[in-house]
């Protein structure tokens, strides 16, 4: 499992022509199912991304995190975060999982980030055709994959 983790002052999901989300300073998460992936990697994405110390302290130093803060998320499918180009120019998405294994475990995801959190998150429509607009601060992008942890 893969996730683009970005620090934002505000963000809003867009899809079937309706606000889907939207908030002010947080996250915006977004998160790619490799065809391999199960809740193993789900476990150890959700505790790295809730405790990443991404936000300011009062010394101006990255070193409270979303939690902390009391901050908004959005969490977003993407399967094109697994995109494989390095043969041609067309990306081809072998990679990222199916349906049928993408859907339970980004619902799964979404469940576990929001009982680690301890509150509701914002979502976007899985498989819908999304607008993502956001203002990154900082800019602060990190990307985490689940097979590169570390113990």
């Amino acid at each position: 499992m893969r996730i683009v983790i970005q620090r934002v002052l505000e963000a809003s999901v867009w899809a079937e022509k309706r606000l889907v989300s939207e908030i002010s300073q947080g996250l915006v998460i977004l998160i790619g199912v490799h065809s391999e992936d199960n809740e193993d990697d789900i476990y150890y994405l959700v505790k790295k991304a809730i405790n990443l110390r991404v936000f300011n302290d009062q010394n101006g130093l990255m070193n409270l995190s979303v939690k902390d803060k009391e901050y908004d998320v959005i969490l977003v499918s993407q399967f094109t975060l697994y995109a494989y180009s390095r043969k041609g120019n067309r990306p081809s998405f072998t990679r990222s999982a199916k349906a049928p294994i993408s859907i339970p475990l980004y619902n799964k995801f979404v469940s576990k980030f929001e009982e680690e959190l301890g509150r509701k998150v914002g979502t976007g429509i899985f498989g819908a055709d999304m607008k993502v607009s956001m203002i990154n601060d900082g800019p602060v992008t990190i990307i985490l994959d689940s097979k590169e942890k570390s113990f």
